[in-house]
């Protein structure tokens, strides 16, 4: 008897094998599975937030070229024809009353030339719309890195849910194996039913992390199928040499130094300060006077009654002032309300910086952090392996009981489960650390993209 429930013990050992080997095969992908770097590609041509910024992009650069529009020549037309009819009264040499009704077609065209010469209010909308052109620039630059964040993340997101449904379906596995194995012994008489109830009650919760894992999953391919732009089924998974690679730069400072110098949302508001800046001045030259050259050319053919028989060319060449006296205060009020506005963006842009230090300083540490934490779950996974077969050994010894090998078994998952999570935390923070410091690129995401396979 005691040989045979040796044997039968002996089977819960090889189910934990087997569940580790079926994990292990699991990892090999397959080869109609989504990479990463495609799916990145794919975001770029589908990606319904990365289409609205791309056509704000396209509108935004055209802020330059209508504030430039005020300070070149402007050159219109005008023509107008007209059939008129006229009562005319009147008296004849003999002072008698007459009255005729002439009948005419009136023709007035003209051409006008106006070329600004002093116009302060054209010259600070041409500012304007230059600082409003790089705040598109520097906005859509950050919406390609933000977009390569959300690609990136949802993937991994979807392999770590793939990660866990695969890590808990091996336990539950283990589990039912190791209920047989307690109801064989019980049978034989030399299980408890203590056993059966701790087995039973572990494989209970097992079954609903599986289904946990499973409706996970399925959320985070949703997740990425709308991002990508279409249905994702399943992903290149991480390769089994993980590697990670030496951060660049050794210090926070020169991190928080390119972000200051380079993160596009700080670029963006520092443009949309100097936008607020020349709103201020647009307001200010209300009270300036305006410089025009005009220059006219129209021909008239009978334009009045008086010359209704009469045609007539005219060419004129000269400058209008046009010099605003009072405006009922409408000027400085909005003087005033641009000097507020321009305030509000500087306070921004201080409270952008904050948020970025904030951001940067979290992933820095993440990643200066992960090495150790890496190293340090690697050796935990093959502990709680080793844990795993030390306490069959002691169970078939009589030394340990059933409920050590469930939390032996528990242990195992949870950390294989954390190490899995930390080497995705450890991809996407890095990511997030370049693209705070404004140095995320195409490479990085391919990079990235060369840990899976």
């Amino acid at each position: 008897m005691k040989a045979q429930g040796a044997i039968l013990k002996s089977r819960a050992a090889r189910a934990v094998c087997g569940a580790m080997a079926v994990l292990a095969l699991s990892h090999a992908g397959s080869a109609s599975a989504i990479g990463l770097m495609q799916a990145y590609q794919t975001a770029l041509k589908n990606d319904p937030t990365y289409r609205v910024a791309q056509a704000e992009y396209e509108a935004g650069l055209e802020y330059k070229n209508i504030g430039r529009a005020g300070l070149l020549p402007n050159l219109s037309a005008n023509y107008a024809a007209s059939k008129v009819r006229a009562d005319v009264e009147g008296r004849d040499i003999l002072n008698r009353e007459t009255l005729t009704h002439p009948k005419y077609v009136s023709r007035v065209g003209n051409v006008q030339l106006r070329q600004t010469l002093i116009n302060f209010d054209a010259l600070a909308r041409y500012k304007q719309g230059k600082a409003q052109t790089e705040v598109a620039s520097h906005q859509f630059d950050a919406q390609g890195q933000e977009l390569a964040l959300r690609v990136t993340s949802a993937y991994i997101d979807a392999l770590f849910s793939n990660e866990q449904l695969k890590l808990a379906t091996a336990q539950r596995e283990t589990l039912r194996e190791q209920r047989k194995v307690n109801d064989r012994l019980f049978q034989k008489g030399e299980g408890t039913k203590t056993d059966m109830l701790e087995t039973q009650a572990k494989l209970d919760i097992a079954e609903a992390e599986v289904l946990e894992a499973q409706d996970a999953l399925r959320t985070n391919l949703a997740t990425l199928s709308g991002i990508v732009g279409e249905e994702v089924t399943s992903l290149d998974e991480l390769v089994p040499e993980f590697r990670m690679q030496p951060v660049k730069y050794g210090s926070f400072e020169e991190w928080l130094k390119s972000a200051l110098d380079n993160n596009p949302e700080l670029e963006a508001q520092r443009s949309a300060i100097e936008v607020a800046h020349q709103e201020v001045n647009k307001s200010r030259a209300g009270h300036t006077p305006k410089l025009d050259f005009v220059a006219t050319y129209s021909k008239n053919d009978s334009e009045t009654l008086n010359t209704y028989t009469q045609d007539s060319t005219q060419r004129s060449v000269g400058i209008q002032l046009t010099v605003p006296l009072y405006s009922g205060g409408y000027v400085n009020a909005v003087t005033r309300q641009a000097v507020a506005g321009q305030e509000r963006a500087r306070a921004e842009l201080q409270a952008r910086i904050d948020k970025i230090t904030v951001e940067l300083r979290k992933q820095y540490g993440t990643v200066m952090s992960s090495v150790q934490r890496l190293q340090a779950l690697d050796k935990a996974v093959e502990s709680s392996k080793l844990l795993v077969k030390a306490t069959q050994q002691s169970i078939l010894g009589g030394v340990r009981i059933n409920l050590d090998l469930l939390n032996a078994q528990q242990q195992l998952y949870t950390n294989q489960r954390d190490l899995a999570r930390a080497r995705y935390n450890y991809l996407v923070s890095g990511l997030r650390l370049r693209a705070a410091a404004g140095m995320l690129t195409f490479d990085d995401v391919r990079e990235v993209a060369s840990y899976f396979r």
